[in-house]
């Protein structure tokens, strides 16, 4: 009878044990999963980033002008709307509009307006 016993614990035993070792076996599968995982999107979202910086960086300024006699806002349009930032002068002059508190696409002799632009030299 003592020995019956004494094999149902070594039997329980080693179950008990089959049981942790596959535990801990899922743990470190997982673990191992889970880091390469986050590792393949952390190296992926660099490499995208560096892939990014092959073009040129532009910059946007602001410029304050004095509007010259003969000038509209279409001859500030030609001169800075930037077509890779604009897709149209009038893109650009609704900007300019919006900028300078404007209710008309008119400006006169002598007036005060800001104008955006873009540049790749970076002032500070």
């Amino acid at each position: 009878m003592n020995n019956q016993i004494s094999e149902r614990r070594i039997r329980n035993n080693k179950k008990k044990r089959c049981r942790q070792l596959r535990r801990h076996l899922m743990i470190t599968v997982i673990t191992l999963l889970l880091t390469i995982g986050i590792s393949g999107a952390f190296f992926s979202i660099g490499s995208r980033a560096q892939a990014a910086g092959d073009h040129n960086i532009s910059y946007k300024y602001y410029k304050s002008v004095t509007v010259a006699s003969g000038e509209t806002l279409w001859n500030y349009a030609d001169q800075y709307a930037d077509s890779e930032f604009y897709d149209s002068h009038d893109d650009y002059i609704k900007e300019v509009m919006n900028i300078n508190h404007m209710k008309k696409d008119t400006i006169i002799y002598g007036q005060h307006i800001i104008l955006p632009y873009y540049s790749d030299v970076f002032v500070e």
